[in-house]
């Protein structure tokens, strides 16, 4: 069998929840970074391919690569984390606190943002030829797409950073479930077929995931788009990072959690409790 049943992957779900929480402080720095780096190079590809053929759905079809390489490399995306380094502690595995989570949380996700800014900037010196020329038609297309979605938000106040916000959840359902993903298959062509099927919805419905906005909007920033770090952090990067805990932790983790880990008892088990309580009667 080349593939895992819920029951199995959801043991390993906890055991690399352990694993993470317990990670040095380099390595989750360094395994952060990586990640940040692959998958903003990941974004440039996929904008790419929508500037050349004109269809938003290639870009997504091209995407998950950078995903499946960071997680075949194991590496560490801060959206992950968040659903899986909390199960640890619901299955109070020794040594692993509330703190260590959010240490957890807080590297990786620092490790994600300096990858993407160094990739943010190296793109931007590439796109306009260290910053002697005018953006080109790759470039423009950031400062649209980085724009509509501070400035956009903005414009609608409290009602565009709920939809922001409703966006993370959606985004890191469909992230943990490819993080997932990669625990599912024994091989590699598995592994990769289970992450590409949620990273490819996730990107095609244009939901809003924390470190591909720790890059996507820095670079907008850089190659001139008409909005500041306020406006970012504010309408976009906030609503998104508690949107992707919600969504990653409530909506994918936790339920697999629950029901493949701490299993109710099954109508035959209830059948017989339910009999010797009749026959004590």
């Amino acid at each position: 069998m080349n593939d895992l049943k819920p029951a199995e992957f959801v043991q390993t779900m906890i055991d690399v929840g352990e694993a993470k929480v317990k990670t040095s402080t380099r390595d989750l720095l360094l395994r952060g970074t990586m990640a940040g780096i692959i998958l903003s190079l990941a974004v440039v590809v996929a904008i790419t391919a929508i500037v050349q053929t004109g269809v938003g759905i290639v870009g997504a079809l091209v995407f998950p690569v950078g995903f499946c390489i960071l997680s075949l490399m194991g590496y560490d995306l801060v959206t992950g984390v968040f659903g899986l380094a909390p199960l640890a502690k619901f299955e109070n595995r020794k040594g692993v606190t509330w703190g260590r989570i959010m240490r957890c949380w807080g590297l990786v996700g620092l490790g994600n943002l300096i990858g993407s800014l160094i990739v943010a900037f190296l793109i931007a010196v590439s796109l306009t030829g260290n910053f002697s020329l005018d953006p080109n038609a790759v470039a423009q297309k950031f400062i649209a797409v980085s724009t509509a979605r501070t400035v956009g938000f903005e414009n609608m106040g409290m009602d565009g950073w709920i939809t922001c916000f409703v966006r993370g959840i959606f985004c890191n359902l469909m992230v943990c479930l490819g993080v997932i993903g990669n625990m599912t298959a024994r091989t590699v062509a598995g592994k990769i077929a289970a992450m590409w099927l949620p990273i490819f919805i996730f990107f095609a419905l244009v939901f809003e995931h924390t470190v591909v906005n720790m890059f996507l909007f820095p670079l907008g920033m850089m190659l001139g788009a008409d909005f500041g770090i306020a406006t970012w952090l504010n309408f976009n990067l906030i609503p998104t990072i508690l949107g992707n805990i919600v969504g990653g932790l409530l909506f994918t983790c936790i339920p697999l959690y629950l029901t493949h880990a701490k299993t109710a008892p099954a109508i035959d088990a209830e059948e017989k409790v339910e009999a010797e309580l009749a026959t004590q009667r």
